[in-house]
């Protein structure tokens, strides 16, 4: 069974949050979609956000307008399962909860959407394939920030997020569309 996996949905990564992100209203419109498509089709989601640990940063404080998730985005009832889980590391499999309610609602595909690609959207999607889920990625439904350093240059945001997907699709990882997400929630197994 295909479930939507929404990682870090969340204001810190709109533009008056302290990670925006360049693409955020393009990316949370996406998202948007794939929510309203996994509730059309019953499937369940499992919403992550992201709390800082006290000795972090000022961004993703737990009770902090930053660490909500973003307007419209969160559990809702009369659909599919639908359940949230809060980490304090990048991984959403990490010490959440996230694996064991998946394979409670017999979660064998993941479409992973949500915000930063390289981050928190990366090492989810690798714990879930090292865990044996098939990973579904739509890179418009994520975002990046740019990256600068000294001696390695820099990328832009949409080339970090560009990079992460091509990482992940190089493990195993899937291009998500509707047309192979349909079918995989048809099917309800794998593609």
């Amino acid at each position: 069974m295909l479930a939507l996996l929404a990682v870090d949905v969340q204001n810190e990564f709109s533009p008056a949050g302290l990670r925006a992100v360049p693409d955020h209203d393009s990316a949370l419109l996406r998202i948007d979609d794939w929510v309203r498509k996994a509730r059309q089709l019953k499937l369940p989601i499992a919403w992550v956000k992201h709390h800082n640990r006290p000795d972090e940063s000022r961004a993703f404080v737990p009770g902090s307008w930053g660490a909500e998730l973003s307007p419209g985005m969160g559990c809702e009832t009369g659909f599919g399962d639908e359940r949230l889980f809060v980490k304090d590391v990048f991984g959403a499999f990490t010490n959440s909860g996230v694996e064991e309610w998946l394979r409670s609602v017999g979660g064998t595909d993941v479409l992973i959407v949500g915000f930063f690609t390289h981050m928190c959207v990366s090492t989810s999607a690798r714990e879930a394939l090292v865990r044996g889920f098939e990973v579904h990625l739509d890179p418009e439904a994520t975002g990046a920030r740019d990256l600068h350093d000294a001696v390695l240059g820099s990328q832009s945001a949409d080339e970090v997020r560009r990079s992460a997907v091509l990482q992940l699709l190089d493990m195993g990882a899937h291009l998500a569309t509707s047309d192979s997400i349909f079918r995989i929630a048809s099917a309800g197994a794998c593609a």
